[in-house]
C-alpha cells in the first residue's frame, strides 16, 4: 500500500512570531506497555545525514503515548533497513513484539521519500508498509504521519500525533501581563502566536474543518468574539454586543456558533448565531446564568452550564428556539464546562471532587460519572479527535499547565511550558486533506 504524505498543516500560516514550545511528560502509562523496536531509518541522500530524524520522532511519538516501550538502539543486534535484512530470531531473542524499519531517500532538491515496514516479530511477517513523499519542510508532518499509522495498526485507535492544540499562554512582561493564542502540534512543537495581545484571551474553539479559531478578546476592556482564519491570519468580530460576549463554540457543519451573551435582560443565555448572516436565535431564557455551550455531533442539540439548580449542573437543548432544557448531570454539587466526545456518548466535565475540581467523564443518558484526573484545579476540558484523550488545564507548583488523561484513566500525561502559564486547551479536529 502506499500514501503521499500530508501538507504541514501550518506551513503556509500568515500570523504572527514563533513562541516558546510545551514539552510532554508521561506521568502514568499502562501497566505492560508494548515492547518493540525502532530501527533508526537509513539515509539514502546527497548529504552525510538526514534533514530530520524521522525514526527518533516516531520513537518520540509512541513512549509519549504511554502504550508501548521502544528498545534502546544501543541494545539492538542489527540495525536492518530493508525487507531482506531482518533476521526475526534476533529480535525474538531480544524480546520484542513489534519491528518498524525504514529508509529516508532524497530524490531530489527539496524531495524525498520515506519507506517503512512494520512487521509482527513473533509471527515474523509484515503488518503494514508505506511509501510517503514529503518536501524539507514537510518531514516532520510525514513522521507524526507515520506514527499515527502505527498506532492505529496496533491499537485500532486512529493516531493523532498529526493533530494540533490550541491554547492560551500568559506572561509578565516588563510587569506587564501580555496574553497569547498558540498553535502548536499535538506534541507541543512548531508553536505558532494566533493573537497576541495585552488584553485576556479567552475560550479558543476550532471550526469543524480545522482552518479557523473561534476565541474571545477583552480589547478595549470589552469582550468580543473573533473568528480567525489560521492560514492567511484574517480576523472578523462576529459578536461585540453590549454585556458578555463569550465562550464561542462552531456548529458541527460550522455554519453557527453557540455563545454565550447577555443582550436582552443583562443575564446570561445561549445563543446561536449564523456566522454569513449574522442572525441571532435565542435557545435560553432563564433567571439563572446559562454559559459553556458545546454542540452535540448531529447539531440537533447542544449541552451547556446552567446554576438554575442552585449551583452549575449540565443540560441539554434542542438547537431551535423555544425549546425546554433537560437537566442531564445529577452526581454532585457542581458539574461546569461540557465537552462532548467525538462519538456524542460521553461528556467529559468539571467536577467537584471531595473539594477539589477534577476532570471526569459523565454518561449523558444515564448521569453516571467517572473522574479522571487528580489535580485541585483542573478545568477545560477538550477531547482528542479520536475520543481516547482529554486534554485539560491544570496547576502545579503555583503555575498554569496542560495535562491529559486517557478516557480508561490509565495514561496521563503532562504537557509543561517553557516559560509562563498556559490554560484553556482545545484540541484540533483530525486534518482534512
Amino acid at each position: 500500500m502506499t500514501a503521499t504524505a500530508l501538507v504541514c498543516l501550518l506551513s503556509a500560516l500568515v500570523v504572527s512570531k514563533s513562541f516558546g514550545q510545551l514539552r510532554v511528560e508521561i506521568r502514568r502509562g499502562v501497566e505492560r506497555p508494548v515492547p518493540m523496536a525502532i530501527v533508526p531509518f537509513s539515509w539514502d541522500g546527497f548529504g552525510s545525514v538526514s534533514p530530520f530524524d524521522v525514526s527518533g520522532l516516531v520513537t518520540a511519538d509512541l513512549v509519549s503515548s504511554g502504550r508501548f516501550v521502544p528498545m534502546e538502539v544501543r541494545d539492538m543486534v542489527s540495525l536492518p533497513s530493508l525487507p531482506e535484512d531482518v533476521r526475526f530470531q534476533d529480535w525474538r531473542i531480544s524480546e520484542v513484539d513489534y519491528l518498524v524499519i525504514g529508509r529516508v531517500i532524497e530524490d531530489s532538491f527539496d524531495a524525498y521519500t520515506i519507506v517503512f515496514q512494520l512487521y509482527d516479530v513473533l509471527r515474523g511477517e509484515p503488518i503494514v508498509g508505506y511509501r510517503l513523499t514529503a518536501s524539507g519542510a514537510e518531514l516532520r508532518t510525514a513522521s507524526h504521519r507515520i506514527s499515527d499509522m502505527i498506532y492505529e495498526e496496533l491499537t485500532g485507535l486512529q493516531g493523532v500525533f498529526g493533530t494540533q492544540i490550541a491554547y492560551v499562554s500568559e506572561q509578565q512582561e516588563g510587569g506587564e501581563a501580555r496574553f497569547r493564542l498558540i498553535v502548536s502540534d499535538a506534541d507541543g512543537a512548531n508553536p505558532i502566536v494566533v493573537a497576541d495581545s495585552p488584553d485576556p484571551l479567552m475560550s479558543p474553539a476550532w471550526s469543524p474543518d480545522g482552518r479557523r479559531i473561534a476565541y474571545v478578546s477583552f480589547e478595549g476592556s470589552q469582550s468580543s468574539v473573533y473568528i480567525q482564519t489560521l492560514r492567511t491570519g484574517v480576523r472578523e468580530r462576529v459578536s461585540a454586543r453590549a454585556g458578555i460576549n463569550g465562550a464561542p463554540v462552531f456548529s458541527p457543519d460550522g455554519r453557527y456558533l453557540a455563545l454565550t451573551l447577555s443582550r436582552d435582560e443583562g443575564n446570561s443565555d445561549i445563543y446561536m448565531l449564523e456566522i454569513a448572516t449574522q442572525a441571532l436565535t435565542r435557545l435560553t431564557q432563564h433567571s439563572a446564568i446559562d454559559t459553556e455551550a458545546v454542540w452535540a455531533p448531529d447539531g440537533q442539540s447542544i449541552y451547556f452550564t446552567s446554576g438554575r439548580a442552585g449551583g452549575p449542573q449540565i443540560y441539554q437543548v434542542a438547537a431551535r428556539a423555544g425549546a425546554r432544557a433537560q437537566r442531564v448531570t445529577f452526581e454532585g454539587s457542581y458539574n461546569a464546562r461540557p465537552r462532548i466526545s467525538p462519538g456524542g456518548d460521553r461528556l467529559a466535565v468539571v467536577h467537584e471532587d471531595r473539594g477539589n475540581y477534577r476532570i471526569a467523564l459523565v454518561d449523558p443518558e444515564t448521569g453516571l460519572t467517572q473522574v479522571l484526573s487528580s489535580g485541585r484545579q483542573d478545568e477545560s476540558p477538550s477531547f482528542a479527535p479520536n475520543g481516547a484523550l482529554i486534554i485539560y488545564a491544570s496547576q502545579e507548583g503555583g503555575r498554569g499547565v496542560l495535562a491529559s488523561v486517557s478516557t480508561d484513566g490509565r495514561i496521563h500525561q503532562q504537557i509543561v511550558s517553557v516559560a509562563g502559564q498556559v490554560r484553556e486547551p482545545a484540541w484540533s479536529p483530525f486534518p482534512r486533506i
